[in-house]
């Protein structure tokens, strides 16, 4: 039996209540570690992650991974945490190369960036974050 973690959910935010948003992203499934952010180029991919980043009490700044590919942050527990890009990677080779699903799969919280580059590294378990804009200043968030 497919084991369900989340139950579809549906949130809107703000720049100004956008911390309210990734714990209640959070709060949803403590035990989720792996989390697929989708969404186009500027919706807000990286900021949300940013901020539930902030919320698991990462001590090391938050960037974009999109350069170096995988940045690893620590919390304030001692606990690893992996923001992943896979934007600039062409291939199941490069994913495999950048060590990408070491990562994925070391039980550890990981949020990928672009996950549809490689969809065979998501199970059932994986959150599915659907990020678009409903304004200027308003994002939606669809979470499954």
């Amino acid at each position: 039996m497919k084991e369900k973690y989340l139950c579809n959910m549906e949130l809107n935010f703000t720049l100004s209540n956008i911390n309210e948003a990734a714990e209640q992203l959070l709060s949803l499934n403590p035990s989720a570690v792996v989390f697929a952010f989708h969404g186009e180029m500027g919706a807000g991919k990286t900021t949300v992650i940013h901020a539930m980043c902030e919320a698991m009490g990462v001590i090391d700044p938050v960037t974009s991974p999109t350069f170096s590919i995988i940045n690893q942050y620590k919390t304030r527990k001692g606990k690893i945490v992996y923001h992943i890009d896979l934007y600039r990677l062409k291939d199941e080779e490069e994913i495999i190369q950048a060590g990408v699903e070491d990562c994925v799969y070391s039980g550890s919280v990981c949020m990928v960036e672009w996950p549809e580059k490689a969809p065979h590294l998501f199970d059932e378990k994986a959150v599915h974050v659907f990020i678009e804009p409903s304004s200027e200043t308003e994002r939606k968030v669809i979470v499954n």
